[in-house]
């Protein structure tokens, strides 16, 4: 097996499935009901939606313990695994949460036509306009205490035309009804479905979904908890390999088409697989010119702002870089995969063997992704000197860290390419001061480092106590070229927040993709954002559930959270405090 791994995302190899292929019989027969009701769709009152989330919200609660059960199965892990949770945070709560702000935007839009930004709306000194996104909800406040998100708007937004850059589908109904081929990721089990949810409601165009050969055991749970939006004929789902994907791709009848996955995907749905691909994307002649977006992968780094870190400090912080890659066995496009300190900090040393003992506590994965122990053995082939731990045997592969690489050797596979296994690396900058030393670091991720889609940086209150570093943090969030920035917390939550962005910096065109050209989740439905900003304590109390040393509690505490968004309320709040307080 080949497998390519040198610059950007990995090519997988094409997995089996559990489901059949679907026929082109079906899948024409799919598309012709889609082109039917494509019209339909974009004239359904906004009423009709509502009721239609409503029915989602209640049908996927019902179902949302099979859902994690499947996942569960798939993934070799037990009900009681410490690692459970991650299957009902990211699988279950939070398409519920998303369904939850979608159906208030939609309750903004028929009122006063845009959703609500629940905070406050900015201009920064340089003109770019800030808007807060969340906490979205009076309950947040509480369930999330400490965390504020930003949505960052593209040059030229301002302040007083912000509403008409929201919801731009709802403003006006000259648009054609269009046909979207969503095809889902593997990895996460709510990625499709949201991808879905965002084309259908944001997007205004009705959808059809393949599953990936991955996961497509979901695929007859979706069907069911999403009925509401198949029998009226908005949604179809069929399966298949790649060859079902490239029929699809080149059908007619399929107006635009949404990726999430690897760059290498996308290149071979634009371009072609193989040489001849290649050579297209060389003389940018793509083989498919219709509108394709994706939302791929990423060398995600974590810029340790060097400080007065305690002991205590430094072992939250190393749970929480740590926590960063063990999460879904570090098949995460929002991993962590550098941590970037600065050479001549005191203290970088004693993270670096915290982060050591986190690991060495960690019981091992299955290897369940395609391709992972292959992509694993090339970064031990370029470094053999990797730590190591865990088990090792044909069903897992070990945590594993690559310490002290060169930031000079801009080829290191480190640096240019995702790994989506369980394994990370770090380096160190020179750098004389803490202000030089971020300034480096911010144009080691930009330049360097592959992929635009989030950062994490980890920054003491007392260092932003000194005017200087305080002054240089904002100008980094500023200048960081990435879809998702997260201040003190893990950028990759940027994902389940809702409210905020999920996607690439823009700028790539299709010739140099990297973390894709698009967009999801934004609830606010935001149509010029160029980056979501993540603020949090340094170090929050009670530590967040998806880290590993929660487990015990993150199961227990994620089924209550599916529960209260099935119904919010405040009577659930309690005992949801209380679960999380236990840990």
């Amino acid at each position: 097996m080949t497998i390519n791994t040198q610059h950007g995302s990995p090519q997988f190899p094409s997995p089996s499935s559990t489901i059949a292929s679907s026929s082109r019989e079906i899948m024409d027969a799919s598309i012709q009901t889609l082109v039917e009701q494509k019209e339909n769709w974009i004239h359904t009152p906004v009423a009709t939606r509502i009721a239609i989330v409503d029915a989602l919200i209640a049908d996927f609660s019902a179902l949302a313990p099979r859902w994690v059960a499947a996942s569960l199965e798939a993934k070799g892990l037990e009900e009681d695994s410490p690692y459970a949770g991650d299957e009902w945070v990211a699988g279950t709560w939070t398409l519920l949460h998303s369904l939850r702000q979608l159906r208030q935007a939609l309750v903004d839009i028929q009122k006063d036509g845009h959703p609500h930004i629940p905070g406050p709306v900015r201009t920064r000194p340089d003109g770019q306009v800030t808007a807060q996104v969340f906490p979205f909800r009076s309950y947040d406040r509480v369930l999330f205490p400490g965390i504020r998100a930003e949505v960052w708007m593209q040059p030229g937004v301002t302040a007083e035309t912000l509403a008409s850059t929201q919801a731009i589908n709802y403003q006006s109904q000259t648009s054609e009804g269009k046909v979207a081929l969503v095809l889902g990721a593997g990895n996460v089990a709510s990625i499709g479905p949201m991808d879905v949810l965002y084309k259908l409601f944001t997007d205004n165009q009705v959808v059809l979904f393949k599953a990936n050969p991955v996961n497509a055991y979901l695929g007859p749970l979706l069907e069911e908890s999403f009925r509401s939006l198949i029998q009226p004929g908005y949604l179809r789902i069929v399966y298949g390999g790649a060859t079902e994907g490239s029929y699809l791709c080149q059908h007619p009848d399929i107006d635009e088409i949404h990726i999430t996955g690897s760059d290498k995907t996308f290149d071979a749905i634009v371009f072609g697989p193989g040489a001849e691909g290649a050579a297209r994307k060389a003389a940018r002649q793509p083989l498919v010119t219709k509108r394709v977006t994706g939302e791929l992968g990423n060398v995600s780094p974590v810029i340790v702002v060097p400080g007065p870190w305690t002991e205590q400090d430094l072992a939250y912080q190393a749970e929480h870089i740590a926590s960063m890659l063990a999460n879904n066995a570090g098949y995460n496009c929002n991993a962590t995969r550098v941590i970037i300190q600065q050479k001549s900090w005191s203290q970088r040393q004693a993270l670096l063997q915290q982060i050591r003992d986190v690991l060495s506590h960690l019981s091992t994965r299955t290897a369940y992704y395609p391709g992972a122990r292959e992509r694993y053995q090339a970064f031990l082939d370029a470094h053999p000197e990797a730590e190591q731990f865990g088990t090792s045997n044909p069903q897992h592969l070990p945590w594993t860290l690559i310490a002290d690489v060169d930031s000079t050797n801009a080829d290191d596979i480190c640096f240019t390419t995702e790994a989506f296994c369980s394994l990370f690396s770090e380096t160190a900058l020179e750098a004389t001061s803490v202000v030089e030393y971020i300034e480096r670091a911010v144009q080691f991720a930009n330049e360097q480092l592959w992929g635009t889609l989030n950062i994490t940086l980890l920054v003491h209150p007392g260092s932003l106590k000194d005017p200087a570093i305080a002054a240089a943090v904002d100008k980094a969030v500023a200048q960081l070229r990435y879809g998702s920035i997260g201040i003190n917390y893990w950028a990759g939550t940027s994902f389940v927040l809702g409210s905020t962005t999920w996607g690439a910096f823009p700028g790539h065109e299709i010739y140099d993709i990297q973390s894709g050209n698009d967009v999801v989740h934004n609830s606010l439905m935001f149509s010029q954002p160029q980056k979501s900003v993540l603020y949090a304590p340094f170090r929050s109390k009670p530590a967040p559930p998806w880290f590993t040393n929660q487990s015990r509690i993150s199961r227990k505490l994620f089924k209550q959270m599916v529960q209260f968004e099935t119904a919010p309320s405040w009577w659930k709040i309690p005992a949801i405090i209380k679960t999380a307080l236990s840990g």
